[in-house]
């Protein structure tokens, strides 16, 4: 049987042709093929042409550890150690929310306090 695939919405799509760009611009400026960056990454030169042709197929950690050896700060933050910083943040804030969401059994929500 055939995966069924979902369109993305387009602004997604967008965002993951830019995304694509910035690594095909990354690696040209360093000037490697797509198969000499593939051997960095571990991964296939088809995987790395997917990925800067903006395909929704390549892995989130493929498409960041691209973008990490072309020199594309993750998440705009270039600094490795302020990213270790705000992920043991996000780990306290985290800590502190309820660990599941329940729903009222009455399928309505009493609001009045």
């Amino acid at each position: 049987m055939a995966k069924r695939s979902v369109p993305l919405r387009p602004h997604i799509q967008d965002a993951l042709t830019v995304w694509g760009q910035l690594i095909r611009r990354g690696r040209l400026e360093r000037k490697w093929t797509a198969k000499e960056l593939a051997a960095r990454a571990n991964v296939s030169e088809q995987t790395v042409l997917a990925a800067e042709a903006g395909s929704r197929g390549a892995a989130v950690g493929t498409m960041m550890d691209l973008s990490d050896l072309v020199g594309i700060p993750i998440f705009g933050i270039e600094d490795r150690a302020e990213l270790a910083i705000r992920r043991h943040r996000g780990e306290e804030m985290l800590a502190l929310l309820p660990s599941r969401v329940r729903r009222p059994k009455s399928g309505s929500v009493d609001d009045n306090f």
